[in-house]
C-alpha cells in the first residue's frame, strides 16, 4: 500500500531541559517545529532517529468521521499477512469527549473487522495505527520507536561531562539531517559520544582528537558498538580534507586549558575544513564564531544538571 497523502504524523516524549533542543532537531529534520507533542510532515524520517519520537504513523487515509475510516479500510488486503490496530494515545480531545481505555479498544476491534486479514495481537505482520487530531482522523502503517541510543549508554568507556547519548543522538540529526551524500567529521570527538550515535545512524563521519589518552577510549567505545571509522589522534590544524559538515564539541574543564586563542583557533580551522558547523559549548562564543567568519543559523540550549551547554548551528 503506498502513502497516498504523503504524510507522516510524529509523537514526541522529551524532558523539560531537553525541550529546547528538541525543537532545534525538528527544525533540523522538518524545516519547522509544533508546539504540541505531534508533528505533521510530508517528510520521512525513521522514528529510530530521534531520541525524541515516540511512534511515527504513515497515513493511509484520513476523514473527518471514525466512520469514514472504517470505510476506506475495507480497501486493505492483507491476504495470508496477520495485523494489529493500535489507538494512539496522544490526541488533542477535549475532557468531554476523551475516549477511554475500553473505547480505545472497541475502535481497535471494530476497525479490525473491517480490514480483511487476520488479526494477530502478539506477533502481527503488519501494525496499523488510528489517531484522532484537529477534528480528524488519520489511519496508517504504525512504527514505534526502539530507543537505540539506549543501549549506546553503557560504554566501556566514560566521563561525567561528556554529551549524554540523548544530546548526541539529537546533535547527529542536527548536524546531518539528511545523510545521504554527506561526508562529516568530529574533529575533538573526546570518547565518540557522537561517533557512536551518528554511526548507529548510517552516518559518514569520522573523529579526531588531540588527546591520545582519550583516543583509545574512543576506538574502544566503537569496537565495543562494533561500528567502524577514521578515529585518530591530531590536532584539528593538520586537517587537510573537506567536510560537508563539522561536529565540534569545544573543550573545556580539566581535560583542557582551552584559552579564548585556542577557541578562536579551533573555529577558524571549523570555517576552513567545513561548509557547515555545528558547534557544542558551555562558554559564551557568539563574538568568536562571528570573527572566524561564520553565520549563526540556529541555535539552542540544553541542560545536564546545573552544567548549560549552547548548540549553535552555523555555515
Amino acid at each position: 500500500m503506498e502513502n497516498r497523502n504523503n504524510l507522516f504524523v510524529y509523537t514526541y516524549g522529551y524532558r523539560i531541559e531537553e525541550a529546547d533542543l528538541c525543537r532545534l532537531e525538528m527544525r533540523s529534520l522538518f524545516g519547522k517545529q509544533s508546539e504540541t507533542d505531534l508533528l505533521f510532515s510530508e517528510i520521512d524520517v525513521h522514528p529510530d532517529r530521534s531520541p525524541f519520537m515516540r511512534e511515527r504513523l504513515e497515513v493511509l487515509y484520513q476523514g473527518e468521521r471514525l466512520e469514514d475510516i472504517l470505510e476506506q479500510v475495507k480497501q486493505i488486503q492483507l491476504g495470508e499477512a496477520t495485523f494489529k490496530v493500535i489507538f494512539l494515545k496522544m490526541n488533542d480531545l477535549t475532557a468531554e469527549n476523551k475516549i477511554d481505555f475500553e473505547g480505545q479498544r472497541a475502535i481497535e476491534r471494530e476497525l479490525g473487522v473491517y480490514i480483511e486479514g487476520e488479526a494477530d495481537v502478539r506477533k502481527p505482520d503488519r501494525v496499523f495505527g488510528i489517531l484522532t487530531w484537529g477534528g480528524r482522523w488519520y489511519f496508517g502503517n504504525y512504527i514505534k520507536s526502539k530507543a537505540v541510543w539506549l543501549a549506546h549508554m553503557q560504554k566501556p568507556r566514560s566521563y561525567s561531562i561528556a554529551l549524554s547519548t540523548r544530546i548526541a543522538r539529537a546533535i547527529a540529526n542536527i548536524a546531518i539531517p539528511n545523510p545521504v551524500g554527506i561526508k562529516a567529521i568530529d574533529p575533538c570527538c573526546g570518547i565518540g559520544t557522537v561517533l557512536v550515535e551518528a554511526l548507529s545512524m548510517g552516518m559518514n563521519i569520522v573523529g579526531r582528537d588531540i588527546n591520545h589518552f582519550i583516543i583509545r577510549g574512543t576506538r574502544e567505545n566503537l569496537a565495543h558498538f562494533e561500528y567502524e571509522t577514521d578515529a585518530v589522534c591530531g590536532d584539528i590544524a593538520d586537517i587537510s580534507d573537506h567536510y560537508d559538515v563539522a561536529i565540534v564539541d569545544m573543550p573545556y574543564n580539566h581535560f583542557s586549558n582551552t584559552t579564548p586563542e585556542a577557541q578562536f583557533s579551533l573555529l577558524q580551522h571549523t570555517r576552513r575544513i567545513a561548509n557547515k558547523a555545528v558547534i557544542v559549548t558551555a562558554d559564551p562564543m557568539d563574538e568568536l564564531i562571528a570573527n572566524a567568519g561564520l553565520n549563526i543559523l540556529d541555535r539552542c540550549t540544553t541542560r545536564k544538571g546545573s552544567f548549560v551547554r549552547q548548540i549553535i548551528v552555523c555555515e
